[in-house]
């Protein structure tokens, strides 16, 4: 069955509401307007407004509610517009809904699910293309999923659902019309897969580079050099293994992340590689991030500033040795 990622989030959303009472969608824009990205268009309509709320611009107030609802019985599904608008209800993502099991001792639960759109690459300037995934996945007491591919779109939401605490599911904003044929099946929230095998190198990656790294390895392949793309798609809990089985494989390792290069996820999983397969590895570790500026809005400009195939199959070509 061929459909866009956005029609999976749709897809994933209309299921959860329409098998589960205790699920409703809440944040801006999300019922008579039909989603910023237009993921819950007609929903409305078709479950009415107590379970399709509209929120006042407070992200700090509307994540907080539901917080207040998934420790209520609820399962609410909180949708922040961006992910730079996150930053607004950082005490209550990271204070409050992260650390309530822990400071409860166990006895309570927040089974909240709060999705956003990440990423750059649409012209929308500095203050609207932020990727600040790795932020979140540097948090305890939160799964961070980003999914990207459409069959991951379509199968994470049920899973991050029944989750008894709180999952963030970040949707890059570039992905939304990426077509693919899926059939529809619920989704691991624990691994990282990989999309392409190969004996070379290993490019790891995830929601809107994974596409990148994924063309980037086609490039080598006609090069004649065989690369592994592990699609990472799960930033908290990490999965090692997976990562650490690739590079014991290839030897050679090669990570993108659309964050910054300082103290980006990217340097988390390098650091892993060198602290647990050092002996394994016949180069150092490459890391392909954005560049350390605020992202430009010209389009010449933002494309400099972010990862893309070429810059990737580049790093990988300097890590086999083939520049």
């Amino acid at each position: 069955m061929k459909m866009s990622y956005r029609e999976a989030m749709r897809q994933a959303l209309r299921e959860a509401l329409t098998t589960d009472p205790r699920v409703f969608l809440m944040g801006e824009d999300v019922g008579k307007y039909g989603g910023t990205y237009a993921v819950s268009k007609g929903f409305l309509e078709e479950f009415g407004p107590e379970r399709i709320r509209d929120t006042p611009l407070s992200e700090l107030g509307f994540v907080g509610a539901g917080i207040g609802a998934a420790l209520g019985g609820m399962r609410p599904i909180v949708e922040v517009m961006t992910v730079n608008f996150s930053m607004l209800a950082l005490d209550q993502i990271v204070n409050t809904a992260a650390a309530m099991r822990h400071m409860s001792g166990g006895q309570f639960h927040v089974p909240l699910v709060i999705r956003m759109a990440t990423g750059a690459g649409r012209q929308v300037a500095a203050q609207h293309s932020h990727s600040l995934e790795g932020w979140y996945a540097h948090i305890p007491g939160i799964k961070v999923l980003a999914p990207g591919t459409v069959a991951d779109a379509r199968g994470m939401l049920a899973p991050a659902l029944a989750d008894p605490d709180p999952v963030i599911i970040f949707e890059h904003a570039q992905l939304y019309n990426m077509e693919e044929d899926i059939v529809p099946a619920a989704c691991d929230i624990r691994s990282a897969v990989a999309r392409r095998t190969g004996a070379d190198v290993s490019i790891v990656a995830w929601s809107g580079c994974l596409p990148k790294a994924l063309e980037a390895a086609q490039h080598l392949a006609e090069e004649g050099i065989d690369a592994e793309v592990i699609d990472l798609r799960v930033l908290r809990p990490l999965d090692s293994a997976t990562i650490l089985a690739s590079v014991r494989k290839t030897h050679r390792a090669v990570v993108v992340d659309e964050g910054w290069r300082t103290g980006s996820l990217a340097a988390e999983i390098v650091a892993r590689i060198a602290e647990e397969a050092f002996y394994e590895l016949d180069a150092p570790p490459a890391r392909v991030c954005s560049a350390e500026v605020p992202i430009p809005y010209p389009r010449h400009l933002e494309e400099a500033a972010l990862p893309q195939a070429l810059t990737i199959a580049a790093a990988a070509r300097q890590v086999v040795g083939k520049t």
